[in-house]
């Protein structure tokens, strides 16, 4: 099974974004365009990136009624993405017609993106869903309850902490997609994620792919952390 590893290309400015590649040289990467990226260039920097032979994951996290995702997704099937994704807590009839949207709108012939649901962010603990989302349930059973929901929908997989992967594929098998924030080396700084684990961590854990994003992007060698980062997630090191 091929396990990506996927740059989070969180950049302010299109500068920073093309500086960084640049510096990959002809290098094909797997990576993640957010809310941010995509709401500023659009369509445009699917294009260019697909142009260059990277993979995609537009981490765009749909949350709405169904018709109103299922359609979205039918529009975004047509950007010839990789993987996309949207918040399990819209239910099973909202994860249903996402995908159902994207596999209308994927031409014929072609894979259809692979589609992920967020179970909880990596910014979210315990005492956050108690007080503010006021869910009593422990984080992990919610976790994996909305693991089940996605795939009762016919969802591919989840996004989740790598922490909570042993439980996924508990309840939903190891053949689930487990794709995996909040991934830092022992010297990077935190940050705003509450929940997170090394590569190398990650790969024992069984996740399916990590995404990583400002311990490569605001590095000063951006190139050898990701090549050593990568080498640990692949056993190597």
């Amino acid at each position: 099974m091929q396990r990506p590893f996927i740059i989070a290309l969180d950049l302010d400015n299109k500068e920073k974004r093309l500086e960084l590649l640049t510096q990959f040289k002809n290098e094909s990467l797997f990576v993640k365009v957010g809310m941010e990226l995509f709401y500023r260039e659009g369509r445009q920097v699917i294009e260019e990136l697909k142009a260059e032979g990277h993979q995609i994951f537009l981490d765009l996290k749909l949350h709405d009624i169904p018709n109103t995702v299922g359609r979205s997704m039918k529009e975004l099937a047509s950007l010839n993405i990789d993987i996309v994704n949207v918040h399990a807590a819209g239910g099973k009839r909202m994860m249903t017609a996402a995908r159902e949207g994207l596999e209308q709108g994927t031409a014929a012939g072609q894979k259809r993106p692979l589609l992920i649901a967020v179970t909880q962010l990596t910014s979210t603990d315990e005492e956050t869903m108690r007080s503010e989302l006021l869910i009593e349930r422990p984080l992990n059973e919610v976790v994996q309850s909305y693991a089940s929901f996605a795939l009762d929908s016919g969802v591919d997989g989840v996004v989740c902490s790598a922490k909570e992967v042993p439980l996924i594929h508990e309840a939903c098998g190891t053949h689930f997609y487990t794709v995996c924030p909040g991934i830092r080396r022992p010297e990077d700084e935190v940050g705003d994620q509450k929940r997170i684990v090394t590569p190398g961590q990650a790969r024992e854990l069984g996740c399916y792919g990590i995404v990583v994003g400002r311990s490569i992007t605001n590095a000063d060698q951006p190139v050898e952390v990701y090549q050593a980062m990568k080498q640990e997630w692949e056993g190597l090191k």
